[in-house]
């Protein structure tokens, strides 16, 4: 059977990540100006997002790799739909509407991308050469390219990101990584010469990058963003101004400060010891990620577990780094804490992929 009700959810996985709910609702009240119809909506978001973790987590592994190749076809589907007929909102063409709603493809991307990676490699797994690393390659790059062109960059790096674990965890050549780097490395230096770089990328996201680089240019413009991050983060000290203290916050320095730039909020007012305790909770989440992905049956479950595990720390670490000054802002939000019901939906589908590859270890055992 593809759905068994009486198989559990994994209580670890389940405890850290209520503890970071807790966190972030307590964050949100003061973001939000103490506004209680936004923290009610996490509230409600949190539970429909943990319903779907729990059904996901029902779903036996053979399934899961019956649907990953149909999701990403239909995903890729939908991001080619997107560009011929989707909804642009603020300059970017990134909504599909679908009659009773509209939907964002490249979110259900986040999955489906990392699934059929897992599906492919399982596929030829006694026959695997580098041949196969390249069509894995190609596969990832598709979607990718689509969403760039959306443009949503976050987006796409995460994508990116989540596949390039997948062909990591699968054996990806040490050279073939050097090789990429090198590439990586050439591209920065091109993208950091502006009239390279607007010849690759859109120009709001050049300026970005400049930005990152010398926010003090622009300081009531471009680099608004990062100067009061960082002021806000520093102001805290150790333990922070407390609870609906926050002058950088209250004042409404921080723009967008229940979403992309909530860590600035939550370190200005729990200091270094709250990001100590955040940051613990995030580890302890990707920790239990990776033993899943370690003791997994099959090799769909390892690559699944891990490429999961380690997307979730770099949607972690995105988003801080941008809100501290050390990377440039991309619009990646902060996992499970920031406002926004879409990125947390995704998110914990990935905890209920976890989980159901965790219950087909015990499954097997017994």
């Amino acid at each position: 059977m593809w759905f068994y009700i009486r198989r559990p959810v994994d209580p670890w996985l389940l405890l850290f990540t209520c503890l970071i709910f807790a966190l972030s609702a307590v964050v949100l009240h003061s973001a939000s100006n103490q506004d209680a119809d936004k923290v009610l909506n996490k509230i409600v978001f949190m539970g429909i997002a943990i319903f779907g973790m729990w059904v996901i987590a029902n779903i036996s592994q053979a399934t899961l790799m019956r649907i990953a190749l149909p999701g990403y076809v239909a995903g890729v589907i939908m991001l080619i739909l997107v560009e011929l007929v989707g909804k642009t909102v603020n300059g970017s063409q990134r909504w599909l509407n679908i009659g009773i709603t509209h939907i964002q493809p490249s979110e259900l991307m986040r999955i489906a991308v990392p699934m059929t990676l897992a599906w492919f490699f399982h596929h030829f797994e006694s026959t695997l050469n580098w041949k196969h690393f390249v069509g894995a390659a190609v596969l990832l790059g598709i979607p990718a390219v689509l969403i760039l062109k959306q443009p949503d960059l976050g987006t796409a790096l995460m994508i990116s990101a989540s596949g390039f674990y997948v062909l990591y965890f699968a054996g990806l050549s040490w050279k073939l990584i050097g090789l990429m780097s090198a590439a990586g490395g050439s591209l920065v230096y091109v993208v950091l010469h502006w009239n390279w770089c607007i010849n690759i990328l859109h120009e709001y996201q050049c300026r970005r990058i400049a930005t990152m680089l010398d926010p003090m240019a622009d300081p009531l413009g471009a680099g608004y963003h990062i100067i009061q991050g960082t002021i806000a983060i520093g102001s805290g000290g150790i333990t922070g101004k407390g609870w609906l203290n926050g002058t950088q916050t209250h004042l409404d320095f921080i723009p967008e400060r229940t979403t992309d730039f909530i860590f600035a909020v939550y370190g200005e007012e729990f200091g270094l010891l709250g990001n100590l305790l955040l940051l613990a909770l995030y580890l302890l989440v990707i920790v239990r990620g990776l033993m899943i992905a370690n003791s997994a049956s099959t090799l769909f479950g390892r690559l699944l577990a891990g490429a999961i595990a380690m997307t979730f720390f770099t949607y972690a670490f995105v988003n801080m780094g941008m809100v501290s000054g050390i990377l440039p802002v991309v619009g990646v939000p902060l996992p499970l804490v920031s406002y926004g019901g879409t990125s947390m939906v995704s998110i914990l589908a990935g905890f209920g992929l976890l989980m159901s590859i965790q219950q087909d270890r015990t499954l097997i055992k017994r």
